[in-house]
């Protein structure tokens, strides 16, 4: 299909789906993907145009494409038909199938054209199609983008069978300052659009496509643009705190969410009772940020205040009644923190362990007390490995979810962890106990800090350990996109804190440990082979977002070793080495090898040396020698663990292989000299086997062929 390149007239066009409220987290979504849709659909039917801005508010999903084309391209249509070898008969007289494709064409058969393929030559009809008006394609396009939306559940409203993601109330389809007839999600298309429910009720024409944004803000009340709402928000937020000496909590989520929320926003500034400050800052903040949408204040030292900042949806003549509306509705919810940290109070938080006991964690894994258990059993053991307290790790397993049979963490799920700590410092708890209640559930997500403490950084470990390996255990692997448990970011928190600590732990050890832990025949077979290989599959992304190559991970996990704060010292090695002269000869050497001693199907004991007396070449003697004397040089940095300077030692085997493979044929017809020659690459792979196994890189080998 070729599109005619001619000038053509151009009009800006606005397009507004104007809804009940949006929900404010999906706004942004809502809106790109309206936006991405609207382009796409125009591109799809040939229509050219410019920029897109995209428009959104609480009750609006709005495009403003500047000079979008009236009109349609010309298009060539091209229909193929039959082969020339079958459209033509012996004396070249048209055949049946040829005259019939003529018919279909409504031409005579000497109208038709000839087209050169890769598959032949074939007979074709070529017409030119006049582009349709812009206005007429519009109802598709924009019902083609509605549905292309991301809506995870679509809702129905009235008697019709329309759906969308909210009821929608008007349609405002303009291009340049004409109305485009259509009736779209059961609404007839207009010029007219609606500013603020209250500050401008009534309707309001359109009469440029161009002109919307300013209309809206000049007699709507409304800000249409997400991004310049958010800013307005930010500077009036500012402006408050620096009037009243203060600073305020801008988390990014918040703002976007509270931007989904208004149209023409202002913020005001609110107070509340100071003996609310005696429950715990966490609470507080939670309640104001999650169920409230204020924005908490702190002094310039970053004590949280007796204040917060909201955010209203109207400019009201009586702000004083908003501010104090907004006072008393935040006041119970406070009442009812303080209540329920009262509550905890009222006795130890040791106390709460016997209600763990009827909470169940998994049928099949028994109670959320029985997983304390386990863990603290775990932790024990890893502490003592590592030079921590055992006792005092196994106190803080044991208390590490008693808050979950607290009424506060009952009312704010996400503070579990935060408020066993408070409450177990207030019990008389030992520092290093507390400070691990709340730490064993660092990392909570991508990016997020490690613990800080041995005790912690052992019980984040433990109880990970204790969840992958009982999930995996009772069948309950990730599957797709569904993974219920958090178990890819569970063995994420495993790797982070084994290679970033660094621990210098056996990770098999450990999930054998673990997996005694459990009652015996729970678990099914193959458990920590399992759960291993997940873990060590998540490497490679791991190693990815950090700019290493995938090849260089997979390549020192084919070597073995399952201590990752040592993986990653090797891949770390290799990624360097990889850059270094020699290594494209080595790599294609270890190939080689690889390959070599597969097809032989030989092996050999691993204290078994090569006999010298057996070399018929003096590039075995040369290649033998160096090999002793790398062995003998490698073996202190393997004990310093030094996996750097084991490979720029192994640099120096360039020159000797390459002449022994340039003049020793290894498989030999003397099976004696061959076997021993077999020995010797044996013992040459096993020097780079202590790091990787470098045959895995992918690099251009065009060195030491095959024999």
């Amino acid at each position: 299909m070729t599109l005619d390149t001619g000038a053509r007239m151009t009009q800006d066009l606005l397009i507004e789906i104007g809804t009940e409220e949006l929900p404010p987290v999906s706004l942004q979504g809502l809106a790109k993907g309206f936006a991405d849709g609207i382009n796409s659909q125009l591109t799809e039917n040939g229509i050219g145009h410019g920029p897109t801005t995209s428009y959104c508010t609480p009750r609006r999903l709005a495009v403003l494409v500047a000079q979008v084309e009236t009109q349609q391209a010309q298009r060539t249509i091209t229909r193929r038909g039959p082969a020339v070898a079958a459209a033509f008969g012996p004396a070249g007289h048209p055949t049946k199938a040829l005259e019939g494709f003529a018919r279909s064409c409504g031409v005579a058969a000497s109208d038709l054209a000839r087209e050169q393929s890769d598959k032949g030559e074939w007979v074709v009809f070529r017409t030119l199609e006049s582009g349709q008006a812009t206005a007429r394609l519009l109802p598709r396009i924009l019902e083609q983008a509605l549905a292309g939306l991301p809506v995870a559940r679509r809702m129905r409203w009235g008697t019709g069978d329309a759906e969308f993601v909210r009821p929608v109330h008007w349609i405002c389809l303009v291009l340049g300052d004409e109305a485009v007839s259509a009736q779209v999600l059961g609404v007839h298309a207009g010029t007219e659009t609606f500013g603020h429910r209250f500050h401008a009720p009534g309707p309001l024409t359109v009469t440029h496509a161009s002109l919307y944004p300013q209309l809206l803000r000049e007699r709507g009340f409304v800000e249409p643009c997400f991004e310049q709402r958010r800013a307005l928000i930010v500077a009036q937020i500012q402006q408050l705190t620096a009037t009243h000496g203060v600073t305020a909590d801008l988390p990014a989520a918040l703002l976007d969410e509270v931007t989904g929320l208004v149209e023409w926003p202002t913020a005001i500034f609110g107070s509340f009772d100071e003996s609310f400050l005696s429950v715990p800052p966490e609470v507080l903040i939670e309640t104001m940020e999650k169920n409230q949408k204020y924005f908490p204040v702190r002094d310039i030292n970053g004590r949280l205040q007796a204040r917060f900042i909201a955010v209203s949806n109207i400019e009201s003549k009586c702000p004083e009644q908003v501010i104090q509306g907004n006072e008393r509705v935040i006041r119970p919810r406070f009442a009812d923190a303080q209540f329920f940290w009262r509550q905890g109070l009222i006795q130890p938080l040791a106390a709460n362990f016997e209600r763990l006991e009827s909470i169940v964690f998994q049928d099949k894994l028994g109670s959320v007390a029985d997983r304390c258990r386990r863990v603290a059993t775990l932790a024990g053991l890893i502490a003592a490995t590592i030079g921590e307290d055992p006792e005092l790790v196994a106190r803080a397993a044991m208390l590490a979810k008693c808050d979950l049979a607290t009424a506060m963490v009952a009312e704010f799920p996400s503070l579990q962890g935060i408020m066993g700590r408070y409450y177990a410092e207030h019990a008389g708890e030992p520092s290093a106990v507390c400070a691990a209640i709340e730490e064993q559930y660092l990392p909570r997500h991508a990016g997020d800090t490690l613990p800080t403490k041995g005790c912690g950084l052992v019980l984040a470990l433990a109880d990970r350990l204790d969840l992958l390996v009982g999930s995996f255990g009772i069948g309950h692997r990730p599957t797709g996109a569904k993974d219920p448990y958090g178990l890819r970011r569970a063995s994420i928190a495993v790797v982070r804190i084994l290679v970033e600590t660094p621990l210098d732990l056996d990770l098999n050890s450990l999930l054998l440990e673990s997996e005694r832990s459990f009652k015996s025949g729970v678990l099914s077979p193959g458990t920590t082979d399992e759960v291993l290989a997940y873990i060590m599959g998540r490497l490679e992304g791991y190693y990815q977002e950090r700019g290493v190559l995938p090849d260089s991970v997979a390549s020192v996990i084919a070597a073995g070793g399952a201590t990752l704060s040592q993986l990653d010292r090797r891949i770390r090695a290799v990624q360097s080495f990889r850059n270094r002269p020699e290594t494209l000869a080595l790599a294609g050497a270890n190939k080689r090898i690889s390959n070599i001693l597969a097809k032989a199907g030989v092996s050999f004991d691993r204290g078994a040396r090569p006999n010298p007396d057996l070399f018929t070449d003096d590039a075995e003697h040369q290649l033998w020698n160096r090999i002793e004397g790398l062995e003998l040089a490698t073996a202190p940095l393997m004990r310093e663990c030094d996996f750097a300077g084991i490979l720029e030692q192994l640099a120096q085997l360039r020159d000797d292989v390459g002449r022994f493979f340039d003049q020793v044929m290894v498989m030999c017809e003397d099976r004696s000299v061959q076997d021993n020659r077999l020995l010797l690459l044996t013992r040459l792979q096993a020097l780079f086997l202590q790091v990787a196994d470098i045959s895995m890189l992918q690099m251009a080998y065009t060195q030491f062929p095959e024999q």
